[in-house]
This record gives structure tokens, C-alpha cells and sequence, in this order.
């Protein structure tokens, strides 16, 4: 069963195999395997928003494709292929398509590894208070948005429900021993680097970014979305300027429209997204996979 609401967003999948619903993905146990199916939902201060966003899965999916080709890391990704072990008819595997990954399985390792290149977010409000992210101490003077000297490793832990905490290094490497945590930081890094320098030549500044990571046997892989607008802040270059927040090519236009004129406490359910809002949204989730892939991505039919 595939729930959509009036816009043709995709909210939800009921298939008839073992499941685990996050706040964007629906995934089944194939066996082997795993079938990760990305829904239209959206989600803001721990809040699944009640509209959903015509297409964002289908953008997801395939920019996560892109980055896993391109970058030089290990990952989970197999097929993008509805798989047959869904048992879906003919109309539910053309809804399915182009927002399905088949992975591997892997034993996820229990943190967010967020890189950060510029001030902003929750690092900015954690500097703001102690001249540090994460325990990394930074220069004095710091204005929102400010590129960092280097980019810097701050780790999270992953909340199954509420809001991911900053962590300190030395908490990971308690928690998942000193080699793992140094290869986490290393290949975060280095993934960060390789994208940041990608996307610069679209015009691009990724500020900041958040993988996950997962054991398949002894092996570090990298699962889950990558680089996409839900897990990263993408600026455009030519209009950036440090002092404010940045026009963004990812859900922080939700954000802003939810914090400043939707009137919601941020403590009960939220209220809709304005049709406007959704079709901006939309349209900004389209602009960034357009600039960084130079692919279209195919609408929603259902």
C-alpha cells in the first residue's frame, strides 16, 4: 500500500515484509539485503511534517547515487532497481522507481559524522557559548557563516527519537575504540573535501554535512543518504556573505518559514506547509541536484 497526499507526495509505504520506518525512509528486510525506499516526507525539529515535498525522495535517491559513484570510499549502495522481493504491482513499482536503493547490510555504526567547513547551526549556538564545537576550540571573533580555518570533525549521537547530540571526539572514541573512530574521522574528512571540491565547481559551497557509517564484516562502508539537501547545507557561492544566514539549497527554507511566519510553538504538532512553500522547496531540492549532477530527475507519476 503506498499512501500520497493531494500534491502527489509520496508519505508512506505498507508493503507485506518486515519493516523500519525513520523519518524519511521506509525500509524492508529482504534477506540478504535491504530495499531503502525514500518517501516525499519531510522533517524539521524532530517533527515529520504532515505535507510532503512532490518528488524529494526520487531527488534523494538519485543524488545519493551520484555521490557513490564519484566518491573513492567503499558503500552500500548495489541497485537502484525496484527488487522483485517487494511483490508490488505494476503501478506501485513506477511509483517506487527512482527513489529505491537496494544496499547491502551493515552493522551501523551509532553516531552522525558531521563535518563542518563554516559556522553555522547548531555549531554556531555551541561557539557562541564556548568558542568551541565539540570540544574543538576556534578563533575568537567568529561571525555566522564564517568559513572555519579547516574543516572540523564533530561527531553526534543518533537519536531514534528527538534531536541528535554534539558529541566530543573523545566520547566516540569511548564508545567505539580509538582505531574506528580515527578512520571515521579520517574518511569524513576526506569525503567532505572530495565533495566540497566538487560542488565549488557548480557553484556550491557545502557548509556542512553529515554521513553514516556501517560494519559489513570487518569493513567501514559508507550508508544511508550522502550529501543530499536533507543531510547538508548547500550555499550558493556567488551570493555568499558572512554575518547572516545564507540562501540554501535544502530544507532550511522549511525551517526558517516554520520558525519566523508559521506562528508554531515547535512543541506541538506541526501545522501544514503552505502550497507555496512546498513548490519553493521542491524547486530548491531540484536547483542543487541539477547543479551538482547536471541530470533532471523524473516527476512523480503514480
Amino acid at each position: 500500500m503506498l499512501d500520497f497526499d493531494s500534491a502527489g507526495a509520496l508519505l508512506r509505504t505498507a508493503l507485506p515484509l518486515p519493516l523500519r520506518r525513520g523519518k524519511v525512509r521506509d525500509v524492508y528486510d529482504l534477506g540478504e539485503t535491504l530495499a531503502i525506499v525514500s518517501t516525499d516526507r519531510i522533517s524539521a525539529f524532530d517533527y515529520v511534517l504532515p505535507v510532503g515535498i512532490p518528488d524529494k525522495g526520487r531527488i534523494l535517491t538519485s543524488l545519493s547515487r551520484f555521490w557513490f559513484d564519484f566518491l573513492s570510499v567503499p558503500h552500500h549502495l548495489l541497485s537502484l532497481e525496484v527488487p522483485a522481493e517487494l511483490a508490488v504491482d505494476a503501478a506501485a513499482a513506477k511509483a517506487l522507481a527512482g527513489r529505491t536503493m537496494v544496499v547491502r547490510k551493515a552493522e551501523v555504526v551509532p553516531f552522525e559524522c558531521v563535518v563542518r567547513g563554516y559556522l553555522e547551526g547548531s555549531g554556531l549556538r555551541e561557539y557562541q557559548q564556548s568558542q568551541s564545537v565539540c570540544g574543538i576550540g576556534l578563533p575568537t571573533g567568529l561571525r555566522q557563516c564564517d568559513a572555519l580555518p579547516e574543516p572540523i570533525f564533530t561527531p553526534a549521537t543518533k537519536a531514534e527519537e528527538g534531536h541528535d547530540e554534539n558529541v566530543s571526539f573523545e566520547t566516540m572514541v569511548a564508545a567505539v575504540g580509538t582505531a574506528t573512530a580515527e578512520r571515521l574521522r579520517e574518511l569524513s574528512l576526506r569525503i567532505y573535501r572530495e565533495a566540497a571540491e566538487r560542488a565549488a565547481a557548480a557553484g556550491l559551497i557545502i557548509a556542512d554535512t553529515k554521513f553514516e557509517f556501517g560494519f559489513e564484516g570487518d569493513r567501514l562502508i559508507l550508508v544511508d543518504e550522502v550529501l543530499t539537501p536533507d543531510s547538508s547545507r548547500f550555499w550558493p557561492a556567488d551570493s555568499y556573505a558572512p554575518g547572516r544566514s545564507q540562501p540554501s539549497y535544502d530544507k532550511q527554507f522549511v525551517r526558517e518559514w516554520l520558525m519566523h511566519q508559521s506562528g508554531w510553538d515547535r512543541n506541538s504538532p506541526p501545522p501544514p506547509l503552505p502550497a507555496e512553500i512546498v513548490a519553493k522547496t521542491r524547486e530548491k531540492y531540484l536547483e542543487a541536484h541539477h547543479r551538482i549532477t547536471g541530470e533532471e530527475v523524473l516527476s512523480t507519476e503514480h
